[in-house]
C-alpha cells in the first residue's frame, strides 16, 4: 500500500508527563516548495481523530494556503494512528499502556521537525481547526519569536471546564462497551462503544439551529435524521482505533498553553506572551468553543483580533470543508492575515 506521507524519526522522545517514547515517529505531509530563504512555511496541525488528508480541503491554488506560494506542513498529532500511537507502538507502550501526550509534547515534536529537519527559523503562519487550534495557540506561546501570525479557528488555548465534561460523556460511552476490555480488545474492536460515542458526539458537533433547519437533510443530503446519525456519525468513528481516540481525548482535556515550565500555570501570562499577529476565529454556534472563551483569550493577547463565524454549522463551521460559505469566509480571512 503506497503512503502519501513521510515519517520523521524523533528518536527517544521524552514526554511532559514523564514517559519516554523510544523511536518516536512524527508523520507529516508537505505541499509546495520551501523557498531558498526558508521563509514561506506554514504549519497546519491536525484535529481530534483527523489525519493529514482531513486537512487538505483548505489547501489549493488561489487559496490562502496556496502551494505555489507557500510550503505547507501538516504534522499528524501523536496518537492519531499515523504518528506514534497506541495502535502502532510496540510493547510495552502499546494499546492502553500508551503514555499520556500533551499538546505541548505535540508542538515540541513539530518544532523539532520544522527546525532540525527543514532548517526553518521563521513561520509566517500557524493555523488549525479544533485541536489544531489548540496546537496553534501552543506554537504562539511556546515559540513567540518564531511565529509571525496565528489563526486558530473553532478552538481554544485551554480546555474549558464545560468542554472537559462533554468529553467525559464521550469517554464513558466508548469505554462502557464490555468489548473495550480496559483497552485490551485486540482485533475485536469495541463497536458498540464506538457507535455510542458517535451518538454522543452528534449532539455537539453541529448546533441546535443546524438540526432545526434540517441541514443534515437539506445541505448534506442524508435521507433522515437516523440516516445522518448512522452514515455520517457512526461511519465517522467506526474505522478509528479506540485507544487512539482516548489518547487524543486526554490530550484535548489537558490542553492548556500555560501548563509547562515557561508559564507554570499562569494562563494570562501565556496569552500575553503570544507576539504573533492573531486572528482568533470562533463559531457563533459552536457548542465546544463558544465565542466567550475566545473573547477572554483575545483580551489578554497583545496583537489579536476576534473574528466570529456567523454560522449555524456549530463546530463544523471550521471544518473539514463541510460548509462552503464558511470555507470561503475562512479562506478570505487567512488571505487578509497573510497579506498583513
Amino acid at each position: 500500500m503506497s503512503v502519501d506521507y513521510k515519517l520523521y524519526d524523533l528518536g527517544d522522545f521524552r514526554l511532559q508527563r514523564g514517559a519516554t517514547l523510544r523511536g518516536a515517529k512524527l508523520a507529516y505531509k508537505t505541499f509546495g516548495t520551501l523557498s531558498p530563504a526558508k521563509d514561506n512555511a506554514i504549519v497546519y496541525p491536525t484535529w481530534y481523530s483527523g489525519q493529514h488528508p482531513d486537512n487538505e480541503w483548505l489547501i489549493g491554488k488561489g487559496m490562502a494556503l496556496d502551494p505555489d506560494k507557500y510550503f505547507i506542513v501538516i504534522p499528524n498529532m501523536l496518537g492519531n494512528g499515523l504518528s506514534s500511537s497506541p495502535s502502532n507502538t510496540p510493547e510495552p507502550y502499546n494499546a492502553s499502556r500508551f503514555p499520556q501526550i500533551t499538546a505541548y509534547d505535540n508542538v515540541r515534536a513539530q518544532h523539532q521537525l520544522v527546525t532540525e529537519h527543514f532548517g526553518i527559523t521563521k513561520l509566517p503562519l500557524v493555523t488549525g481547526w479544533s485541536m489544531g487550534a489548540l496546537q496553534t495557540f501552543h506554537w504562539g506561546a511556546m515559540y513567540p519569536d518564531m511565529v509571525e501570525r496565528i489563526a486558530p479557528f473553532c478552538g481554544s488555548a485551554k480546555c474549558s471546564r464545560h468542554n472537559f465534561v462533554f468529553l467525559e460523556g464521550v469517554k464513558a460511552a466508548l469505554t462502557a462497551d464490555a468489548a473495550f476490555n480496559n483497552g485490551w480488545y485486540g482485533d475485536k474492536k469495541p463497536e458498540k462503544g464506538l457507535r455510542a460515542m458517535a451518538r454522543v458526539y452528534a449532539g455537539w458537533g453541529f448546533s441546535q439551529a443546524f438540526y432545526r433547519q434540517e441541514l443534515d437533510l437539506k445541505a448534506l443530503g442524508y435521507s433522515s435524521l437516523e440516516d445522518f446519525l448512522v452514515a455520517f456519525w457512526e461511519g465517522f468513528f467506526l474505522p478509528k482505533d479506540a485507544n487512539n481516540l482516548l489518547t487524543m481525548l486526554w490530550t484535548w482535556q489537558n490542553g492548556d498553553i500555560s501548563d509547562n515550565e515557561l508559564y507554570n500555570g499562569d494562563f494570562r501570562k501565556a496569552l500575553g506572551a503570544i507576539k504573533a499577529k492573531a486572528y482568533v476565529m470562533p463559531g457563533r454556534t459552536d457548542l465546544y468553543f463558544p465565542p466567550e472563551d475566545s473573547e477572554f483569550e483575545v483580551a489578554h493577547m497583545p496583537n489579536a483580533k476576534l473574528i466570529v463565524f456567523e454560522s449555524v454549522w456549530g463546530h463544523f463551521a471550521g471544518g473539514p470543508g463541510t460548509s462552503p460559505v464558511d470555507v470561503k469566509f475562512l479562506d478570505e480571512k487567512l488571505k487578509e492575515l497573510l497579506n498583513s
